[in-house]
C-alpha cells in the first residue's frame, strides 16, 4: 500500500476526534464539496493541507470560525497580517518555523522562490477578498 501526499489529499480533522482522508485535490471548486461532507462538524473541523507556492499570493483571505496554523515545511515565505485597525505584520517563516493567523485577522502570502507549507484551517466561512 502506497501511503497518501498531503498535496494531493488533504485530511479533515472532526469532532470526535476523527481524522477523514479526503478526495484528491482537484482545484477551488474542491472546497464546496468538502464542505458539504463535513458540514455537520462545523466551527471545530480543521482541514489540513499542503501546499507549495512559487508566487505570492493575489488575494487575501479570513476565517471566522477559529485560528489557522501554517507551517513552513520548505523554502521561505513571508505571512502577512492586517490586524484591527488596519495594522500590517509580515512575518517572515523558514522551513520549520510556524505561524497563526487568529480568527477574522485577514492574511496573505508572499514568496521570494518557493515555499512549501502545512495548513491547519477552521475554514467555515472562510471569506476571501482582492490584494
Amino acid at each position: 500500500m502506497t501511503a497518501p501526499r498531503l498535496e494531493e489529499r488533504f485530511i479533515h480533522l472532526g469532532l470526535g476526534a476523527k481524522a477523514v482522508e479526503e478526495p484528491p485535490f482537484a482545484g477551488m471548486e474542491w472546497y464546496e464539496g468538502y464542505v458539504a461532507r463535513h458540514a455537520g462538524d462545523g466551527a471545530e473541523g480543521r482541514l489540513v493541507s499542503q501546499y507549495t507556492f512559487t508566487e505570492s499570493w493575489t488575494s487575501w483571505e479570513m476565517h471566522p470560525a477559529g485560528d489557522e496554523v501554517v507551517i513552513c515545511t520548505a523554502g521561505a515565505m513571508v505571512l502577512v497580517q492586517e490586524l484591527e485597525g488596519g495594522r500590517v505584520v509580515e512575518t517572515p517563516l523558514a522551513a520549520g518555523e510556524y505561524a497563526i493567523n487568529p480568527r477574522g485577522v485577514w492574511h496573505t502570502a508572499d514568496m521570494a522562490e518557493s515555499a512549501t507549507a502545512i495548513f491547519i484551517t477552521a475554514g467555515e466561512g472562510t471569506q476571501h477578498r482582492e490584494r
